[in-house]
Formats: C-alpha cells, sequence, structure tokens
C-alpha cells in the first residue's frame, strides 16, 4: 500500500501523520502517478492552520499542490498521455487529494509533461513558482521595457521567479529584502534595484528615487497588511496591485484607497488557481514556462531536498528565515 502524510484537524504540519492509504484507481478523464517527489510551499503551512484563501471539504486530508512522478494507471477517456510518461501536477487545490503521498490520482486537466532534461525534484520544483509570477506580468498586464515593477519579499520562491521572468519581458525590477545579504542574489536573478527594507526605511520614497519620480506599474505583493500602505504613495499612475498572499496575516487588507483613487490604482486579489482552470490562459502558461526552459532562460532553484519520512523537519526548515534560496522538496526515493 503507497504511503501518505494525511492531515487529520487545522492544527499545523507537526500534526501530520505517515500512513498507509489505499491505491485508488483513476475515473474518468483522471490519471495515476507514482510521486516521485512533491514540493512544500508557504501556502501549505497556512492550510493547516486554515488561514489559506480555500480550505479542506474533510478530514483526512492531504496538502501539496506541485508533485512529479511517473504515470502508472490510465482512466477511461484519457488522451496524449500514456503510461511511463513523466509528468507534472499544475498549481491548484485538489482539496483532500494533494501531493504528500507516494501515488496520486488526478484530472488529467490538472498535469502537464515534465520539461526535458530535468529530474523529478526539478520537475516538480517549477510550476507554482513561474506560473504565478507569469500571468500578472505576462497575460494580465503586460511587464516590458519602460514598466517599473515591485516585488516584495522578492526572496521568496514567486518572487525570484518574477524577477526573472520581468527581465525576461525588459522590465525595470525592483525587489525588497529583509537582509542586505539577499541584495547579490536577487541581482543576479534580475532586480535592477534592491531595497532593503531595515526599520526606518521609506519605501515608497526609494521607489521614486529609483524611478525618477514615475513610481511603479505593478507591485507583486504577498505581505498585504503591513506593506501595502509602504509603497501605495509610489503607485505610477493606473498602476495594479496583484496581491498574492498573506505573509502579514491581517486579513482582510485595509487599502490605502486615497493613494488608490488619486493613481486610478487596481487592487487585483489574484490567486494563481484561476488561471489554471482557464484552458486556454492555462495552456498560454504552460507555453511561455516551456520555452523559456528550453532557452535555457529560465531554470529550477531547489535548495533542499528531504526523504518521504522527513516532511515535518522540511516543514522547520522551510519556516525560518533562510540564507540559502530556492525550493524545498520531497523525494519519495520510488
Amino acid at each position: 500500500m503507497p504511503r501518505a502524510w494525511l492531515l487529520h484537524d487545522y492544527k499545523g504540519y507537526q500534526s501530520l501523520s505517515l500512513e498507509e492509504v489505499p491505491l485508488q484507481e483513476p475515473g474518468a478523464g483522471e490519471i495515476r502517478l507514482r510521486v516521485e517527489a512533491f514540493a512544500l510551499n508557504w501556502g501549505d503551512m497556512d492550510l493547516m492552520w486554515d488561514r489559506y484563501s480555500f480550505s479542506f471539504p474533510g478530514f483526512p486530508a492531504r496538502v501539496g499542490i506541485e508533485a512529479a512522478g511517473v504515470v502508472d494507471a490510465l482512466g477511461p477517456g484519457v488522451r496524449d498521455i500514456a503510461l511511463g510518461d513523466r509528468v507534472c501536477t499544475l498549481p491548484y487545490f485538489y482539496y483532500d487529494r494533494g501531493a504528500s503521498t507516494e501515488s496520486l490520482v488526478i484530472d488529467q486537466r490538472y498535469v502537464a509533461r515534465a520539461p526535458a532534461g530535468l529530474s523529478a525534484v526539478e520537475a516538480t520544483s517549477i510550476w507554482m513558482q513561474f506560473m504565478t509570477a507569469y500571468f500578472p506580468l505576462d497575460f494580465v498586464r503586460k511587464a516590458g521595457p519602460g514598466t517599473n515593477v515591485l516585488v516584495t519579499a522578492a526572496t521568496s520562491t514567486a518572487g525570484s521567479a518574477s524577477l526573472q521572468i520581468g527581465r525576461i519581458l525588459g522590465a525595470t525590477m525592483i525587489g525588497t529584502t529583509r537582509f542586505a545579504r539577499n541584495a547579490e542574489y536577487l541581482k543576479e536573478l534580475g532586480a535592477s534595484h534592491v531595497i532593503i527594507d531595515e526599520p526606518g526605511t521609506d519605501i515608497a520614497a526609494e521607489i521614486k528615487r529609483l524611478t525618477g519620480g514615475k513610481g511603479v506599474d505593478i507591485a507583486f505583493d504577498p505581505v498585504g497588511a503591513s506593506m501595502i500602505p509602504r509603497y501605495s504613495r509610489a503607485l505610477a499612475r493606473d498602476g495594479w496591485i496583484f496581491f498574492y498572499g498573506t505573509l502579514d496575516e491581517r486579513f482582510p487588507t485595509a487599502l490605502p484607497l486615497v493613494d488608490m483613487f488619486q493613481k486610478n490604482a487596481v487592487f487585483h486579489p489574484y490567486s494563481l488557481f484561476n488561471y489554471v482552470e482557464n484552458p486556454a490562459a492555462c495552456a498560454q502558461g504552460k507555453a511561455f514556462v516551456y520555452d523559456m526552459f528550453a532557452k535555457g532562460r529560465l531554470s529550477p532553484n531547489v535548495d533542499r531536498v528531504y526523504p518521504m519520512e522527513e516532511i515535518k523537519p522540511a516543514f522547520d526548515y522551510l519556516a525560518k528565515p533562510r540564507e540559502k534560496h530556492g525550493k524545498v522538496v520531497i523525494s519519495t526515493g520510488l
């Protein structure tokens, strides 16, 4: 029987238990994966305390939205996927059928072929960060030469992906970080400027200085309540705020409406899941990622790999401030 990490209540990742579970058969339009690796995300930790934008319909449940594995069973009606193919799950909320398992049944709409040349660990580490960054910068609000983009908490995996994609598109990328030691790392990824967010830093004033007074056309922000008023004075005319996380747990976020009125700004609560669910949008996002990987302009960045049995130490590591950056991945050993 396959094993899975199960959650039985909203008590955080320390309450996860590794259990044997029945081997499931895929239904119509579904495939089954022998999971080789799955990635951890900050959202997993919020979900296990019921602080996420989605909730489980019941327990026991599994967390995880990124897995890579080999197809070992096909349900009726599955097309263009064969037994033995290595595929990745696309980031989506799978309710109680998350990726923290050795065997995963999933609708074929939510999988993508693993990019050529990547290991399972590498392949599972790319879709959440690069797809999350892609849609705000190229699908919804086109970034390019002459566009200033602010990325808060820029060392996060989605933040670092946005710096890389923004650089590819030709935008001027501005990243924030709490630690000066991260500045060179962010510049290597694609930041034109880095703001060290130390106590007393006036982020809006720094943005205006760095942009010659224009401000930022796009803010890509996973922080929320405590961060938005600190840069809202430096929004450019018709600027957009893509709010995609709640690192600041005060929610709902109070908006700086005066600043937004003055700049005709748009506040967009953004979830990647909405675009994965849209077939045309999802296809465009996948095509961009495949193309950039084939051209060598994007690459996986895996920080640490843990064995299946060590998911709790892996979450411990993910939760603390790190001097290294990149995805934290679990290898099942299968």
